[in-house]
């Protein structure tokens, strides 16, 4: 049976190269780990005006989405070596455990080295303080990498490659 995944995109722009990084990067996770994987995506930009009403019937849609799912990879583009404010915005609608159970992978796209490294860290603590875990270092790439196809498939590969001890995480919550 599949494994319901979603991509939580948290870029202002539609159709992003950050989307295209969490695509890709999702399923070369789930090949090697031998694992169907049921992708669907969850794009902030398009709830945009939501997120901040209360309790807003799409807001609230879009973060059962999220609580539904057993693998969820969280993307965002670096603002400030951190990630965007239309994220944190969505993620602080959800409770100290809302999350509870859910397996969370960040992926970040940076325009310098050290937001690269230091995005999907701080996406992981946020990630942490909704209850989602975090087995997996986040991916980060520069920019650059994210724009040349050869270089993106070279650093996703070393990052699953990296991670290869455990990938069985990913084959539990396909199982779960």
């Amino acid at each position: 049976m599949p494994c319901p995944t979603l991509i939580v995109s948290g870029n202002p722009r539609p159709n992003s190269t950050t989307l295209d990084v969490a695509t890709r990067a999702t399923r070369a996770l789930g090949e090697a780990a031998g694992v169907d994987l049921d992708i669907s995506v969850l794009e902030l930009s398009d709830i945009t005006d939501t997120l901040l009403t209360w309790q807003h019937p799409d807001a609230e849609s879009a973060r059962r989405r999220v609580a539904d799912a057993q693998l969820v990879v969280v993307a965002t583009p670096s603002y400030k070596g951190t990630y965007t404010g239309l994220l944190k915005a969505f993620l602080d609608g959800y409770g100290p455990a809302s999350l509870a159970g859910t397996i969370a992978v960040p992926v970040a796209v940076a325009g310098s080295p050290v937001h690269a490294y230091s995005t999907p860290l701080h996406t992981s603590t946020l990630l942490g303080e909704v209850g989602a875990l975090t087995p997996f270092a986040g991916l980060g790439v520069m920019e650059s990498v994210a724009r040349d196809e050869s270089a993106l498939d070279g650093a996703i590969d070393a990052w699953v490659s990296r991670h290869e001890p455990i990938l069985p995480v990913v084959s539990a919550a396909a199982s779960a």
